[in-house]
């Protein structure tokens, strides 16, 4: 079991609190986060068992790639957050979601641009790829001409009514509204 960060266990808190307090229906919850949101979001479905879905928009599923395919300026950003590297790569390889792909189990949705050039897109494959192998429910999309964070209103809202059309599916329920459908691999 890798050690998560503390992002992962204030997600889980505020969780348990809300299905305690009755605002939140315990089979039904969803995680969902962008770029170090992305990789609370993965973390959290790998290394705990508490969500019934989520999505990760451009998230780390690998540390040790990060550091080295970021571009310049965020290039020793992680040195703070995780440890030196390459010296504390150990850390990284833990931290990791990508290196514990056995224990995510739950299905998701990753939404990545192809132009990002903090979380570059072989971040988004190599999770997918690894979800597939494993026969996990998922769903990817790219967007080109999208960076790091959807700027365009048409990429906007194509992601986020894939996301909704995702959910739809592995939580069963429908739509209000219809929405261009996405495939999801393994449903």
């Amino acid at each position: 079991m890798s050690t998560t960060a503390a992002d992962v266990d204030d997600s889980i808190a505020a969780t348990r609190l809300l299905i305690d307090r009755g605002d939140a229906d315990r089979d039904r919850l969803i995680i969902r986060g962008g770029s170090a949101g992305g990789f609370t979001t993965l973390s959290a479905l790998t290394f705990r068992d508490v969500f019934a879905a989520g999505c990760s928009l451009y998230g780390v599923a690998d540390l040790e790639a990060l550091a080295r395919d970021t571009h310049k300026f965020e290039a020793r950003y992680l040195d703070s957050l995780v440890g030196p590297w390459p010296a504390r790569s150990d850390i990284y390889v833990e931290r990791s979601p990508i290196h514990h792909v056995e224990d995510l189990e739950c299905p998701l949705i990753v939404l990545q641009g192809l132009e990002d050039e903090i979380v570059p897109p072989n971040q988004s494959q190599m999770i997918v790829e690894a979800l597939d192998a494993n026969g996990v429910p998922w769903a990817y999309l790219e967007f080109e001409g999208e960076q790091h964070g959807f700027r365009q209103a048409a990429t906007i809202k194509r992601a986020l009514e894939a996301e909704a059309y995702f959910y739809s599916k592995v939580l069963g329920f429908d739509l209000a509204d219809d929405v261009e459908p996405i495939d999801i691999a393994h449903l």
